[in-house]
């Protein structure tokens, strides 16, 4: 399991270094994965953290999509 919580902090370290982003949604998600992980088990956290950041991006974003105005 730690080989995983260490893969996975790498992969979200990786995609947030890749350059500027918008990052609509993903300290709201980080937070709420993060005590999320904890809870379940407390070395989880880091993996909840980045798990939360990608889905709540994804769920800003698509958000954003839907409020925008349909082109004709």
């Amino acid at each position: 399991m730690r080989k995983a919580s260490v893969f996975l902090t790498a992969a979200a370290a990786l995609l947030l270094a890749a350059g500027p982003a918008d990052a609509k949604g993903c300290l709201k998600g980080a937070a709420v994965g993060g005590v999320g992980g904890h809870f379940v088990g407390h070395g989880h956290a880091v993996a909840g953290a980045a798990i939360g950041c990608a889905v709540g991006h994804h769920r800003a974003k698509v958000a954003a999509r839907n409020a925008a105005p349909a082109k004709h």
